[in-house]
């Protein structure tokens, strides 16, 4: 009979959901992930981006994309040149490290929707090991 793994620390736990909450501060909300989804194909206008993530105002994608740019996640370039204005948003090399976060979201999402929508089972099963999550 194999041995529990032996729960975290305090402190682990504490740092781990510190980090947790960060990200989740950040990222959390129904728009900021998408923008910057749309933002993977390259750089976009306001208005291209608006069309993109769908359903958004344009309030609002005003908002989170200068949270986006406050937190380096994206850059914000302005061709003053042009009349109008031509101001384009860039995914930031920053932004590009979530791609292995979203696309693990993505995973996790995908097989969630088939396990509820297609086994008809809502509960997990019982965890059989403690795993820790270090920060």
């Amino acid at each position: 009979m194999p041995f529990p793994v032996p729960p975290p620390s305090h402190a682990n736990c504490t740092g781990a959901m510190r980090s947790v909450r960060d990200a989740l501060d950040l990222l959390g909300g129904k728009w900021k992930l998408p923008i910057i989804v749309g933002l993977s194909n390259g750089p976009q206008r306001f208005k291209q981006l608006q069309r993109e993530v769908a359903g958004i105002t344009a309030k609002m994608l005003s908002k989170e994309l200068k949270e986006l740019e406050i937190n380096g996640l994206i850059t914000r370039q302005v061709d003053a040149a042009t009349v109008p204005v031509a101001v384009t948003y860039t995914l930031a090399a920053y932004g590009n490290t979530l791609f292995p976060v979203i696309e693990a979201l993505h995973a996790w999402g995908r097989e969630h929707r088939i396990r509820i929508m297609h086994s008809g089972e809502t509960t997990a099963p019982k965890a059989s090991r403690v795993v820790e999550v270090v920060a």
